[in-house]
């Protein structure tokens, strides 16, 4: 090998390396329902996506799990000086995309963003992510938190009190792997909308631990109806297990992990 040659190599290697060591995910759809109940899996052919986090840029033309690659990235780290629950652009070790509440629902969904979640109390939901290298054999799933207040929100609350309201806590390596790609690799899990609460607009909250005391969130809200029956596919669906999920001619491999 030449010089030049061996160079190019050297640099494509650490290129690898730094996305494998940067990649961190976000909350990619917050209504994911399943096309076939019996085969609860998060790929692209395996379900439809009927709700989305704030601000989420539905029409752009990067693949799944590539939007750590805009300007601003998806992911959003959050500073242990204040843990602000919602990315603002500005707050954070890591900023990220808007991910705050807005008063006028229209300025974080339709049009160039994604549609705004609804469901009854009671509903099983189901959320999506891209592993980004993290689920993994030889890394700890610390999980992700779903945190919902009990009662309409007008603003972010703050992290001490979302804390407080935590209603699921899901394994982050609940995963559809492709053989060869554990960046892109579909992952997810479902919890229940609280059965106990009232109509109105709720703020909800993901919030994954890759490392002790170091958090990335997502934010959404769910128009919260008043119960009329059943009203998605995921209503009376059980909560997927860690280590069944396959992707047509992928690889759970899961069962390994954590």
């Amino acid at each position: 090998m030449t010089p030049k040659a061996t160079l190019l190599a050297l640099v494509a290697t650490l290129t690898f390396l730094i996305a494998m060591a940067e990649a961190h995910s976000w909350a990619d759809c917050v209504d994911w329902r399943f096309n076939n109940p019996k085969k609860q899996a998060w790929g692209p052919n395996d379900g439809k996506c009927f709700g989305y986090a704030r601000q989420f840029p539905v029409k752009s033309k990067r693949p799944f799990g590539d939007l750590d690659s805009d300007s601003p990235n998806r992911h959003y780290q959050q500073d242990p000086k204040d843990f602000t629950s919602c990315s603002d652009g500005k707050a954070g070790r890591e900023p990220g995309a808007k991910e705050n509440y807005q008063k006028q629902p229209s300025r974080s969904y339709g049009g160039k963003f994604g549609n705004m979640a609804s469901a009854t109390p009671g509903q099983r939901m189901c959320v999506r992510w891209p592993a980004k290298n993290h689920a993994v054999k030889d890394e700890k799933d610390r999980g992700v938190f779903i945190n919902m207040p009990k009662k309409p929100t007008t603003g972010d609350l703050k992290q001490s009190v979302l804390m407080k309201n935590t209603i699921a806590k899901l394994p982050y390596k609940n995963c559809s792997v492709k053989k060869g790609d554990t960046d892109h690799t579909p992952c997810g899990g479902c919890f229940n909308i609280p059965k106990d609460i009232g109509p109105g607009r709720y703020m909800i909250q993901w919030r994954w631990e890759l490392n002790p005391n170091e958090w990335y969130t997502s934010c959404w809200d769910v128009q919260v109806n008043a119960s009329k029956g059943k009203s998605s596919s995921n209503s009376t669906q059980p909560a997927p297990k860690s280590n069944v999920a396959t992707l047509g001619d992928d690889t759970s491999v899961f069962s390994e992990l954590a």
